[in-house]
């Protein structure tokens, strides 16, 4: 259906166009334009370096704040410019003609200009190089004058790291904010002449594209406000690590990722110490088992294991006594060697009398695998033992009985599980990790399918070396059993510290970093080699805004949700009683 406009009409559209686009007014001052409620001020690169590095602007381009920049190249007559550096090399040579003559010290600056200009004019002449009067002009914005005088020194301090100088448009910040406009004009006319190579390496297209045609939403690049859709299999791992303060949003990116992974056929598991997965769980299915002292959900980590396809028992056998090591050794605390020793071979004793041993594990479903009291009444009649067996029996008789020594009850038949620790004492959540993480890993070993483990809070697990390597080893095997293990923390510098903290990273492909405090921002600065533009965004980050690696690409995500997305997955408390309210209301 086709509307005839009145002429009249038509024009007087026309007319008002500019003033719909157009600020309201603009103040202009020597240094800076004042457009609408935002300062602009325009700078321009005046001298770089003799080498320059390709992909050396990218660290400008990419930098989380609001700028225009723009790049004239103006081609060089090459017969005039070859006219021209005849004359210089002509004027050089004379100069280091009168200082040789003149018996003078050799001048190492001269004679570098000489043979440089030689060579430009020797590449000119074979048609290997062009030359061409470039411009380089950046507009940068800012609520505030302290805002725009912060993001020039920061643009100022990148810039001069790498031997590249600029300056403020002065008196003709007019010219220099026309000359970023989408006009093609370059009203400032302030040129570098630059040949082929150094020319190239402004190329401005580095901003990378994380958009592919399988994976997930992510988020937003806020570089260029294209979708970051990205598959973390598609890499050499599918491990990530997200690292916040309390309050970033990191438990709202994961389970964001976990919904829309779920919706593309993943399995995810979770380990809860905050009880912030409940809802989650509650909207779409899922199970949900409570781990506490006093709970109906128990786990006993002497479960015998499925041995997977391909696997041989004695190996799956020995394995399992070293992660149930591990654990006995993080319920005593320190031990010496010889109560090690006589740990592993209590453990493999505890198993035999069950008749349970390194051929037949796994493979006879009729027996009953062993508790934790059974291994303590073995420790009691072993030479050297009794000691040891004394310091279980909290864990057996004592407060903590009903947590670790009861046969396990959770049956797990679902495509998304959490595992809720919060109701545990302080002291028992790393314990309670470990066996849990211990139990899913033999779970995930038992069947190859497409999976996703969630460990919230993960840097109470790296407080203890023993639970710290155990859960580096998940990280390190997962690729194997199709598994994306997803670590998240807010104490990073525990994190880091740990000395299977940075083996975690490195093994991790995708990692997300938000909002950090500045107590942090220097260890995880040094951790990821993050530039000083990157470390001051984190600082300044909003809730849900950050930075996504993946692989060697990165870039400044914000993480959006819909609507439907944002009621099941939100955490803020004042959002969670109106929903509260309204569920009220409706019943």
């Amino acid at each position: 259906m086709k509307i005839k406009i009145p002429q009249t009409y038509k024009a007087s559209a026309e007319e008002d166009i500019p003033n719909i686009i157009a600020p309201a007014g603009l103040e202009v001052s020597s240094n800076y334009l004042k457009i609408g409620d935002y300062f602009a001020k325009t700078i321009f690169i005046f001298t770089y370096p003799r080498f320059i590095s390709s992909g050396w602007f990218s660290s400008i381009i990419n930098l989380a704040h609001m700028m225009d920049i723009s790049i004239f190249t103006h081609p060089m007559d090459t017969a005039l410019a070859l006219k021209n550096l005849k004359k210089k090399v002509t004027q050089l040579e004379v100069e280091l003609n009168e200082k040789e003559e003149k018996g003078m010290v050799r001048d190492p600056i001269l004679e570098t200009a000489y043979q440089d200009v030689e060579n430009l004019r020797d590449t000119l002449q074979q048609a290997q190089e062009r030359l061409f009067k470039v411009g380089v002009y950046i507009t940068f914005y800012g609520q505030n004058l302290e805002e725009l005088n912060k993001l020039e020194n920061l643009i100022q301090n990148t810039l001069e790291s790498k031997l590249v100088y600029i300056k403020p448009a002065l008196f003709r910040q007019i010219e220099g904010f026309n000359s970023v406009l989408p006009l093609n004009q370059d009203q400032l006319q302030i040129h570098t002449s630059l040949n082929s190579g150094p020319a190239s390496s402004l190329f401005p297209f580095i901003s990378p594209d994380l958009s592919s045609e399988k994976g997930i939403l992510y988020g937003v690049n806020l570089h260029n406000n294209s979708l970051i859709i990205f598959d973390n299999f598609s890499l050499e791992n599918a491990n990530q690590v997200i690292f916040a303060k309390s309050g970033a949003g990191k438990s709202y990116t994961i389970k964001l990722q976990i919904l829309r992974s779920m919706m593309m056929g993943t399995d995810v598991i979770v380990i809860d110490p905050e009880n912030e997965y409940q809802n989650l769980a509650n909207a779409i299915g899922g199970s949900y088992f409570r781990i506490s002292l006093t709970s109906q959900n128990h786990i006993n980590p002497f479960d015998i294991p499925i041995i997977p396809e391909g696997e041989e028992p004695a190996d799956v056998f020995k394995s399992h006594i070293l992660n149930l090591t591990g654990l006995v050794k993080l319920m005593l605390g320190s031990i010496t060697p010889e109560e090690d020793a006589i740990l592993d071979r209590v453990i493999t004793e505890t198993y035999a009398s069950r008749d349970i041993t390194a051929e037949n594990f796994g493979t006879r479903k009729e027996l009953d695998p062993p508790l934790l009291e059974d291994l303590q009444t073995i420790l009691q009649d072993t030479e050297g033992g009794a000691g040891i067996a004394q310091r279980l029996d909290k864990f057996t008789h004592g407060s903590y009985a009903g947590f670790t020594n009861t046969p396990t009850n959770v049956d797990i038949k679902n495509r998304l599980i959490v595992f809720s620790i919060r109701d545990l004492e302080e002291e028992l959540r790393p314990i309670a990790m470990y066996i849990v993480l211990n139990f899913v890993w033999n779970l995930i070993r038992s069947k190859l399918k497409k999976r996703i483990l969630v460990i919230d809070e993960a840097w109470l697990m790296m407080k203890y070396r023993d639970s710290a390597s155990f859960l580096f080893g998940l990280v390190k095997r997962s690729r194997k059993y199709y598994l994306g293990i997803s670590t998240i923390t807010q104490d990073v510098e525990d994190f880091i510290k740990s000395e299977y903290g940075r083996p975690i990273i490195t093994n991790s492909s995708v990692q997300i970093l938000m909002k950090q405090s500045p107590s942090s921002v220097g260890a995880v600065s040094q951790a990821f080699s993050l530039t000083e533009g990157e470390r001051s965004f984190l600082l300044e980050a909003s809730v849900g805004e950050g930075l996504f690696f993946a692989g060697l690409k990165h870039v400044a995500i914000k993480v959006v949700a819909s609507y439907t997305e944002d009621q099941i997955i939100t955490t803020n408390p004042e959002q969670m009683l109106e929903i509260k309210g309204l569920q009220k209301e409706e019943h």
